[in-house]
This record gives structure tokens, C-alpha cells and sequence, in this order.
């Protein structure tokens, strides 16, 4: 009885380690679910700010505050750890290569931002929203060609499948002429930085915490946005606080709750996988839509939406999509 009792001994000491392993993916898809729940009531505030501000001035109230919420949190958790003896303070070391990535991370999400809400501004929502959610095309695009990154067929598969169900979502509200083509071109744009920015944040992952970068991307982002609004624009703050509430919901929300998140789990998943994640955030908007508007989803949309839940799932146990590196802070 010992003797065949023995092979399988090796098997229960493996289990705990993967039951761990596989709660852990769990817990993590759980929080990216999050981070894509916050982002996708961005579009909502940032139409309704942009009935006071322009797009430029929109985003620059948005990073200032977000800086402001961030730098609060930073200077308390640092003074925690003053008095703490078990926290001993550890100092950051930046190189000259970290400095770079770090501006051109604030500099491609400020890009994004700014393209995304000025196209909302010159095209329709459907049109802007759609054409920004290629965002996971590019990401593999500029990951394969600048960066050697391999994506086997499954994750391939996948991404189409969840970018094709993504376009059903918009396409019974698509509108094409050119009357259009500014606001799509710039819509278009915002998904090629919103790619640079996810494959620059992926990289700095593996030495910052989530708290870092998105400091330095929100104060960053609102000292380039300023001289812009001033040359651009006329009215620099909100006059009503229906316009100050839209932008902390934006900083709050949006940027410090939703980008924190997403950042966070670039350690713990590709960059490929978090862009096709982030087409979820059509889907979670029109339910949402549907539920708080009383919006009407027709069938197609309900397909949709479906195809792009299908498309997720069949890129998830792809290889790209897990990385070794265990999430993080």
C-alpha cells in the first residue's frame, strides 16, 4: 500500500502551489475588470466637462487634480513610514534611461487624452470610442515591429475576435463622411498612443510601483497640457460645480482609481492582453447606458458583446498573456 501511495505524494505537494497560482491570476483579472470598470465612465465625464472647458483644458484639470490626490497619498504614506521601525524608507534611484521612459510615458498618455477628447469634439461618440478600441492592433503592431515581442496564433485569434465584436458595438451608430474625418483621424491617433503608452508602462513596471508612475504621468501631463490651454483655449477652470465635479470624478475615478489599476497589473499581464481587456470597456459603457439611460440594446449589441467577451477568453490562456513575474506593487 505504501509503495503505490508514493507516486501520487508528489502531486498533493504541487497542488497548494497551484492553487495559488491560479487564485492569484484570479484576483488579478478580478482588479483589471475594475481598472476597465472606472475608465469606462471617462468618456461620459469628460462630455460632460466639455460643456464648460475645451478638450485640452479638460485634461489639464484632470492631471493637476490627480497630482494633487496622488501627491497627498504619497507624502502621508511617507510620513507613516517615518514613524514606522518596521518601515524603513528606501529611497528611489532614477537613471537617465528611467527619466526618459518616464516622459515619454506622460507624454504619450497626455497624447492620448488630448487626441481622444478632441476627436470627441469634431466626430460622434460611437465613431470616437470605435475607432480608439484598435488600441490592442497597435500594441501587438509596435510590440512585434520595435520591440521583439512574438504572439502565438491563439492570442492572435483572440484579438481579432474581440476587436471584430467591438466594432459590432458601434457600428448600427457608425457615421461615415467626411465631415467625420478630423475627429476619426484623431481618434485613430489616441489608439496609437494609448498603444505606446501601455508598452512604456509595461516596461517601467519592472522597477516602479503603479503609485510612481501615475504621479509622474499626472504631473508630467498637466505641466505639458498648460502652456497648451493657454495658447489653445479660453476658459482655463470650470465655472459651475457641476464642471468641478465632472473633472475630480475624472481624476478620481478615471485616472487615479482606473489607471492605477491598470498600470498595476501590467506586471502581472502583457501588454497585448491589457489592451484586449480594455475592449471590455464599450461593453461595461452601454450596459451601463442601458441601466442608468434606459438606452436601447438591440440584439446586435448583445452579440457583440459576446463576440468580444469570447475573444478575450480565447486570448487569456494564451502564453503572451501571463507573464513569470508574479503581480505586484
Amino acid at each position: 500500500m505504501t509503495t503505490e501511495l508514493k507516486p501520487s505524494q508528489p502531486q498533493i505537494e504541487q497542488t497548494p502551489g497551484a492553487i495559488g497560482q491560479r487564485l492569484q491570476g484570479t484576483i488579478g483579472l478580478i482588479s483589471l475588470f475594475l481598472a476597465i470598470f472606472a475608465l469606462s465612465f471617462a468618456a461620459i465625464f469628460i462630455r460632460l466637462s466639455e460643456r464648460e472647458l475645451g478638450p485640452v483644458a479638460t485634461i489639464f484639470n484632470r492631471f493637476w487634480v490627480a497630482t494633487a490626490i496622488l501627491g497627498l497619498g504619497n507624502l502621508f504614506k511617507t510620513l507613516s513610514e517615518r514613524d514606522s521601525p518596521d518601515s524603513p524608507l528606501q529611497k528611489q534611484h532614477y537613471t537617465s534611461s528611467d527619466l526618459v521612459l518616464l516622459l515619454a510615458m506622460s507624454v504619450f498618455f497626455s497624447s492620448t487624452l488630448i487626441s481622444w477628447a478632441w476627436s470627441l469634439t469634431q466626430t460622434s461618440v460611437a465613431n470616437s470610442n470605435l475607432l480608439h478600441n484598435v488600441t490592442p492592433l497597435f500594441t501587438t503592431v509596435i510590440g512585434w515591429l520595435f520591440l521583439s515581442q512574438s504572439f502565438d496564433g491563439r492570442f492572435l485569434i483572440g484579438m481579432v475576435v474581440a476587436i471584430s465584436g467591438s466594432i459590432l458595438i458601434g457600428l448600427g451608430d457608425l457615421h461615415i463622411g467626411s465631415d467625420n474625418f478630423t475627429g476619426d483621424s484623431l481618434a485613430i491617433l489616441s489608439a496609437v498612443f494609448s498603444a505606446a503608452n501601455l508598452l512604456t508602462v509595461e516596461k517601467l513596471r519592472a522597477k516602479f510601483s503603479a503609485t510612481t508612475i501615475l504621479l509622474w504621468c499626472s504631473f508630467v501631463g498637466a505641466v505639458l497640457t498648460f502652456p497648451i490651454v493657454l495658447l489653445t483655449e479660453d476658459v482655463l477652470f470650470p465655472s459651475s460645480w457641476a464642471g468641478w465635479l465632472a473633472i475630480i470624478a475624472q481624476a478620481l475615478v478615471c485616472q487615479v482609481v482606473g489607471q492605477s489599476l491598470q498600470a498595476y497589473n501590467l506586471k502581472g499581464f502583457s501588454s497585448g492582453f491589457v489592451a484586449v481587456f480594455l475592449l471590455v470597456d464599450p461593453v461595461i459603457t452601454a450596459i451601463l447606458a442601458w441601466i442608468i439611460f434606459s438606452e436601447e440594446l438591440s440584439p446586435l449589441n448583445w452579440l457583440a458583446f459576446s463576440v468580444v467577451l469570447a475573444g478575450i477568453y480565447i486570448a487569456k490562456p494564451s502564453k503572451v498573456s501571463d507573464k513569470v513575474t508574479p503581480l505586484g506593487s
